[in-house]
């Protein structure tokens, strides 16, 4: 029955999601049966109307119920019976403390697991509320106490997180930058994916707590673009600057402002221009009386990955580190403010055996300010750089990668039973028990 292109699905919950979902998928072909338990909602969309105000979802309502693709009922059993796959749109609101009140979801799922009992086809149970990390596998677990069925064999859960905006949903829908399903089931993914053919977009295949996680991402991400574009809007206003004029300017950069460049965890960021400018900005903003909470916040944090990375070597008790990388960045030779310089300080502070290599660091090639740096500021560790890479590895206990290497390849990490702390994401090529990633 599911391999067929139309498929009958149910869809718990007619709020804002849950309408949009109901009237989009049918208008894709399939057959929809919405469910709540507000009986106004389900005699909204038997009567052809949506249970919300959003561009073109009336239309869409009014034309499938017509063809005969939508229907609501109160009744969940009778709704699980008639469909084999089922869409979990019920809300998830805050708590006071911060939590989701996942309340609706499980008592959701647990009629979900009780009808479940009385049918024998394959099921796939979609969670398209917003959750997080761990319900999928808690989803799984409960349908499986309730109807006495298998995961994976009898029925399969999927993470399909939704990114419908309101006042665009509809456009949203049909026109998402990437839809995203998670599941332990290849079967139940290959389905999501036919399901979802005909939006204009790519599907991507992804771990479940992966997809259970990236709205979460997204959703602050936004908001901190949001909040980051408020304060530069506040100091520009106290400059007599137009702000929109200078975000602009700012959004032209498609190489690094806007660009994937630098979203990828790791290690604390250096060098002489952003420790410099990001001071001076919030410098300027204090001069004018100014709060920015999230300016003023960039440079704790970046604080606090450098503890994160100093925690992890020390804690693994051994004393001789060997550091790759000591610059402030991959292909130059410039110490200034470099993290590596600041984390390698620290660990000699605790009295740790330090060697150290960067085949960019050379003292006997340095000349001008590099030079005059290291003279001035660290001449104490000259005598701890080698241009033998294979000497500081072999002397070392633990390794610490602070910047890609041709010398490292994934494949390397097998040859030393070293502890290796990875602040770049060099991953083995297989599982090794003495590797740890900074953020991974």
């Amino acid at each position: 029955m599911l391999s067929n292109r139309k498929k009958n699905i149910s869809i718990f919950g007619l709020g804002y999601v849950g309408c949009v979902s109901l009237g989009c998928l049918a208008q894709n072909g399939h057959n929809v049966i919405g469910v709540d338990v507000v009986r106004n909602k389900v005699e909204l969309i038997n009567m052809g109307k949506p249970t919300i105000v959003e561009k073109d979802i009336d239309k869409i309502i009014k034309q499938q119920h017509s063809n005969g693709q939508i229907r609501a009922t109160i009744n969940l059993k009778e709704a699980i019976l008639s469909t084999d796959i089922s869409f979990i749109c019920v809300g998830t609101p805050s708590t006071n403390d911060g939590h989701l009140n996942l309340e609706y979801v499980f008592k959701v799922v647990e009629e979900i697991g009780k009808s479940l009992k009385e049918k024998n086809n394959f099921h796939i149970i979609v969670i398209r509320s917003t959750v997080f990390p761990g319900t999928n596998k808690n989803v799984g677990k409960i349908i499986e106490k309730f109807s006495g069925k298998i995961r994976n064999i009898d029925f399969a859960v999927v993470s399909n997180p939704e990114f419908l905006r309101e006042g665009s949903a509809v456009q949203d829908y049909f026109n998402p930058p990437v839809t995203f399903i998670g599941s332990d089931s290849e079967k139940a993914l290959n389905i999501m994916a036919e399901i979802y053919g005909d939006l204009n977009g790519p599907i991507k295949k992804v771990d479940i707590k992966e997809a259970e996680i990236i709205k979460y991402v997204n959703n602050s991400f936004h908001a901190l673009k949001i909040t980051f574009a408020n304060e530069i809007g506040n100091i520009c206003k106290k400059l007599g600057i137009d702000s929109h004029k200078v975000m602009e300017l700012f959004i032209m950069d498609k190489k690094l402002n806007i660009s994937p460049y630098y979203f990828k965890p790791g290690y604390a960021y250096g060098g002489s221009c952003l420790p410099k400018d990001l001071k001076g900005l919030n410098t300027i903003a204090h001069d004018n009386y100014l709060n920015t909470p999230v300016l003023s916040a960039i440079e704790y944090s970046n604080s606090y990955q450098k503890k994160v990375a100093y925690d992890m070597i020390t804690k693994t008790g051994k004393r001789k580190i060997g550091i790759i990388g000591l610059s402030f960045k991959q292909g130059t030779d410039d110490l200034r403010h470099s993290p590596a310089v600041e984390l390698v300080e620290k660990l000699l502070g605790k009295g740790l055996k330090i060697s150290i290599y960067d085949k960019n660091v050379n003292y006997t090639n340095l000349s001008g300010t590099n030079k005059d740096y290291i003279d001035t500021h660290i001449p104490h560790l000259v005598k701890l750089i080698s241009s033998d890479f294979n000497k500081v590895i072999e002397s070392s206990e633990v390794i610490v990668i602070t910047q890609k290497d041709a010398n490292i390849t994934p494949d390397i990490f097998k040859k030393y039973n070293k502890d290796i702390i990875d602040l770049v994401n060099i991953k083995p090529s297989t599982e090794l028990n003495n590797y740890y990633g900074i953020c991974w």
